[in-house]
């Protein structure tokens, strides 16, 4: 029996046209219904517009939408594929992989480089894999990029023009590509935990301020005159921000004393933070600040507006960077 697949598509330069302005979303599902059958295989098909936007204008409000329309269509679908543009792409994915904790099906987004009307495009190949993935029926939010599929909460781009444009950090590819087929790696693929809820709450009051050699403390003032309810601090190396002289650390401890959440984790991709080595680090583990460990930017940030939609209680939000909910982080691997 045929698996059933719902194609949504929400623009990027997968359905990309030239327009008077330069390359925008223009392609509806419509126009793309023979060459998605074509790669489809067995699957039955169906399709649904959602929006039409160059991702570079997806907003968090677009999250939520998403996240309860995949919540409403869930249950008539064996998989859902997501056609998404690649700039935040991977903020989507990490986002949905909270939003959707415990979704019963695959929900694999996809894009590509090059527009699907372009003849050596890599459209066809990533959604002919995004389809292929959804009928696979490991539950789960995942990414399907150039012949590999990633965790959605692992997911970054790191890449502006190659085809192979996203890496899994951190962690095992999904599944790969290979002459021998499609291959999925089922250790890597997390269990789930519960029932399925979508959890679409939010705060879009979350900063990120990457750290510098020179950097002011009193950027921060900013974050708390803004009305911010958190802020990711992207630091150096395993997680150290500087106390010398104009005391950075010590300008964090005033921000928690005001009630934003801090997280901290490093500017590096690979390998993630350890707030327990240095003397630059150790000084923010004393005043509370709660580590992103190995997530990635992208999953971080969005992790911290997850959280922060959830509760306004400071010790439920630490609670929940101590556990992993989606794949998102090794604390074990990292928390001494």
């Amino acid at each position: 029996m045929s698996k059933k697949i719902l194609i949504i598509n929400t623009g990027g330069t997968l359905s990309s046209v030239m327009k008077e302005n330069g390359m925008a979303p223009g392609l509806s599902t419509d126009d793309m219904l023979s060459e998605l059958r074509m790669v489809s295989g067995d699957a039955d098909l169906s399709f649904m517009d959602f929006l039409a936007l160059d991702s570079a204008n997806i907003l968090p409000r677009d999250w939520v939408s998403l996240a309860k329309k995949i919540g409403e269509e869930q249950s008539n679908y064996d998989g859902i594929v997501v056609i998404h543009g690649t700039d935040t792409l991977a903020y989507t994915s990490s986002m949905l992989s909270f939003m959707l904790s415990n979704i019963a099906i695959p929900v694999v987004i996809t894009g590509s480089q090059l527009s699907m009307k372009h003849p050596v495009a890599d459209a066809m190949e990533n959604c002919r894999l995004a389809i292929y993935m959804a009928c696979e029926g490991y539950p789960g939010v995942f990414v399907a990029f150039n012949r590999k599929v990633i965790l959605g909460s692992r997911a970054s781009k790191v890449r502006t023009l190659s085809f192979d444009a996203f890496e899994s950090i951190n962690y095992p590819n999904v599944a790969e590509v290979s002459s021998l087929g499609l291959k999925v790696n089922e250790n890597v693929v997390p269990d789930r935990h519960g029932i399925f809820k979508v959890k679409s709450s939010i705060s879009e009051e979350v900063g990120v301020i990457k750290m510098y050699p020179g950097i002011k403390s009193s950027v921060l003032s900013s974050i708390s005159k803004a009305g911010y309810k958190g802020v990711y601090i992207e630091a150096f190396g395993l997680g150290g921000m500087p106390f010398r002289d104009d005391d950075f650390i010590g300008a964090l401890k005033g921000l928690m004393d005001d009630g934003v959440a801090v997280l901290v984790g490093t500017q590096c991709r690979y390998e993630g933070s350890d707030l327990n080595i240095y003397e630059t680090g150790k000084r923010a583990k004393e005043i509370g600040v709660m580590q992103a460990f190995d997530m990635t930017t992208e999953a971080a940030v969005t992790k911290l507006m997850w959280a922060l939609g959830q509760t306004d209680d400071m010790d439920e939000i630490r609670e929940y960077f101590k556990v992993s909910l989606c794949g998102e982080v090794d604390i074990e691997g990292h928390e001494r």
